[in-house]
């Protein structure tokens, strides 16, 4: 399976910033081709490119006033292996963290999920908060948690994925946030998912149920979105201007997609198979 994803995005810079981009597909995501260029004027920056314990990609740059331009694709070619996973790791995503706290949902989650384990337990979480949740763009704000969500039972993606991440921790089920970009999202833009760790395996649990989860290409991995933000900034204020993510799944004609340059054109040409929420699928 082939997809394409690229990300536009101009920011206004009102003095010298310190820039972290988090846009590039992770490390292990196989490509068949890939761009990333910052620009602003006749200038282009080269940042440097840092890669964390589980194979996301930070680029990092210092921007002078003015807009910055960050254009980014990538054509991705199958998919990624399944990577180990140490104690370390298994551990880290088991603790509370700042948008997934664990131990303040401990006792509801103790008693919604009495006895459950397993396969058994993913299945009745991600019910649970598909079915207890409303999306709702535009009402969530970026420091809102697990806790926040649950009691106001709305939210985006990233909501959705904070509250799956903190209940399957509770219920002792290592669980993490990963930043992908989804082929198919409406509305498009970048998305989140959660994790869960079983058996020695990640499976992707999407409570919101706006994405096919065979096709999403992951970003990054961590704990909730303060590991996965796509973009940190500091030492002067910034402002996002211009935000275009698009992804798109090649068909077998992928030359002619390609050439035809736009996710419509794929979307007509292939039609997949709908993606049931029940079944267990490993990010690539």
């Amino acid at each position: 399976m082939q997809r394409v994803v690229t990300a536009e995005m101009d920011l206004d810079l009102s003095s010298s910033v310190d820039l972290i981009l988090q846009i590039a597909t992770a490390q292990q995501v196989p490509l068949a081709g890939e761009s990333l260029t910052f620009t602003q004027g006749d200038r282009v920056y080269t940042p440097t490119e840092i890669v964390d314990q589980s194979g996301s990609r930070l680029h990092r740059l210092t921007g002078e006033a003015g807009t910055v331009q960050i254009r980014y694709e990538a054509v991705v070619e199958g998919r990624a292996g399944t990577g180990h996973t140490s104690d370390l790791e298994a551990i880290t995503y088991l603790r509370p963290s700042r948008y997934c706290q664990s131990d303040e949902v401990f006792q509801q989650a103790r008693r919604q999920f009495r006895g459950l384990t397993g396969l058994d337990l993913i299945g009745a979480v991600s019910e649970f908060v598909a079915d207890s949740t409303t999306y709702t763009p535009g009402l969530s704000h970026g420091t809102d948690s697990a806790v926040t969500t649950l009691m106001t039972g709305q939210g985006v993606c990233r909501d959705y994925a904070h509250v799956v991440i903190a209940l399957l921790r509770a219920m002792d089920m290592p669980a993490r946030y990963a930043a992908c970009y989804a082929p198919g999202l409406q509305p498009m833009d970048f998305h989140a998912v959660a994790e869960a760790f079983h058996d020695g395996a990640w499976y992707v649990i999407d409570a919101t149920r706006l994405a096919d989860r065979r096709s999403l290409v992951r970003i990054a991995t961590g704990r909730d979105a303060a590991d996965c933000a796509f973009l940190s900034y500091h030492g002067g204020p910034v402002t996002l201007s211009h935000l275009r993510v698009d992804a798109w799944t090649l068909p077998d004609d992928a030359d002619e997609v390609i050439a035809a340059g736009t996710a419509d054109a794929a979307a007509e040409a292939s039609v997949v198979d709908a993606d049931d929420p029940a079944a267990l699928v490993q990010l690539a």
